[in-house]
């Protein structure tokens, strides 16, 4: 069983940056591959940036690629998604998802966290 908290949304404006973090509780975390997902109003939930569990690989979405970086610190459970250069188009919900194993872009299965809200203004 792993639960997963999100934090570090917020308001900012067009061009700014966030750091969102995704805590993690449980055991064997260095096990488990972790992605971020998004969701706008009205949108279907897409994947943003995933990392495996020894931080060899990381995936991005076409949106998050130059701008987006994941990362992860196993010894505090954690994982992080800087994002630089933010755009409007980046409001949304963002959610932290743990999967044993690979790296995985669907929006299904595994462990979610609750989400955590990042609203860029114009």
């Amino acid at each position: 069983q792993v639960q997963l908290v999100e934090s570090g949304g917020e308001l900012v404006q067009t061009g700014g940056s966030l750091r969102l973090s995704c805590v993690a509780s449980g055991r064997s975390f260095s096990l488990y591959a972790v992605a971020w997902f998004r969701q706008a109003p009205g949108k279907e939930r897409e994947f943003v940036a995933g990392i495996s569990g020894n931080s060899a690989t990381t995936s991005y979405a076409d949106s998050a690629k130059g701008r987006f970086t994941i990362s992860r610190d196993n010894a505090k459970n954690t994982v992080y998604l800087q994002m630089n250069s933010l755009k409007p188009e980046d409001t949304a919900v963002y959610f932290c998802n743990a999967r044993f194993g690979r790296i995985t872009t669907g929006p299904y299965g595994g462990y979610w966290g609750q989400g955590t809200q990042v609203t860029v203004s114009s």
